[in-house]
């Protein structure tokens, strides 16, 4: 008599039990051929590291098992308590969890913190860069290891927030970019705000202050407002991504009316317009002090005004038009590409009188 075939149900359930045997083998082969006994670094933090680093990455998905402690243990040659040690830890940060009867799992991120995971990825990415700098330099992981061992060791410096003051024409927009870039810098760090203006009608500059960050085309006036030693930074802009949408929405056949405020942007905001807007035609250009701006204002569908216009043209707009605002926001590359070297610079520097300080003592 022919042996019976097993159901579909049955061997669909043999093949996830290989595959998941499967995957557990290449992860307990990874983490015990990973582990350097080479390393100046304790094999109990270099498991744990491979585990976050894993997980960080998706190699380690959410629902995958681990290996217990025995296999572990052995299979790596190292003590029972040591990866005894590093589960309870990665337990307590909510990483991996304990099933009763069944194993060890990688969290489904009910449990874990969202914000510790973020972080744990964000700095993993930077342990990449490190270490792939190094051996650019020709420096060997152990060397790099080393480095980190040693300023884990010392424990946590103490970094003096930065404060920079945002110069600007108007306080209220200048706020506004001013909580942008808060979005980028350090939580400790603050930014207060003034305006070109101000200064030079005599309003004393913010203190402290460790960096000025100003509109770019007016860099070199500013400079010679703010007190001397205090570094001051051009600020570059992009159009804002509401702006841009609101402009991609205007109907073709609409009349566009541009009110601008400084004669010198007057000449860039209707090919600014019309790079978001290609499909209108009808465009026309009035600065805020043009003398029939009320007559040019009643005759267009929708109005585009240079920040800071805003109430003289919905005074002057009839009821029913469209008012958009040209509104620009920071441009985060250049925050990140030119303002936060300045800043890591400055808080270096900081960090290295501090020292210099405290030896000298």
């Amino acid at each position: 008599m022919p042996k019976s075939q097993p159901s579909s149900d049955a061997s669909l359930s043999i093949c996830y039990v290989e595959a998941e045997q499967s995957a557990e083998e290449r992860i307990l082969a990874s983490l015990a051929g990973a582990l350097d006994r080479t390393l100046p670094v304790p094999l109990g933090i270099q498991l744990r590291g491979l585990i976050e680093f894993g997980i960080g990455l998706g190699e380690l998905p959410p629902g995958q098992r681990l290996p217990s402690v025995r296999e572990l243990a052995e299979r790596a040659g190292v003590a029972h308590m040591t990866v005894a040690t590093v589960y309870r830890e990665l337990r307590e940060a909510g990483l991996i969890e304990a099933k009763p009867g069944a194993g060890t799992y990688v969290g489904d991120g009910h449990n874990s913190d969202g914000l510790r995971s973020a972080a744990i990825r964000k700095i993993q990415r930077r342990i990449e860069l490190l270490f792939n700098e190094a051996e650019e330099l020709g420096l060997a992981p152990s060397v790099v290891s080393s480095l980190v061992n040693a300023r884990a060791a010392r424990g946590r410096t103490s970094t003096r927030p930065l404060r920079l003051v945002l110069v600007g024409h108007f306080v209220e927009i200048t706020q506004q970019y001013a909580n942008r870039i808060q979005e980028f810098i350090g939580p400790s760090d603050g930014i207060l705000v003034t305006t070109i203006d101000a200064l030079h009608a005599g309003e004393t500059f913010p203190q402290p202050c460790d960096v000025c960050i100003t509109l770019a085309h007016r860099r070199s006036e500013v400079e010679h407002l703010v007190p001397s030693g205090i570094p001051v930074v051009g600020l570059n802009f992009i159009p804002a991504e509401e702006t841009r949408a609101r402009f991609a929405m205007i109907d073709p056949m609409a009349r566009i009316g541009i009110v601008s405020i400084f004669p010198e942007f007057t000449a860039l905001m209707k090919p600014g317009v019309l790079r978001f807007a290609p499909h209108v035609s009808d465009v026309e250009v009035r600065l805020i002090t043009a003398p029939d701006l009320a007559a040019f204002l009643e005759g267009v569908d929708v109005a585009i005004y240079a920040s800071g216009a805003e109430a003289t043209v919905k005074r002057l707009l009839p009821p029913g038009r469209e008012a958009i605002e040209f509104r620009y926001m920071p441009d985060p590359h250049w925050i990140r590409a030119t303002l936060l070297p300045v800043l890591e610079r400055l808080r270096s520097s900081s960090e290295t009188q501090e020292e210099d300080l405290h030896e000298n003592q």
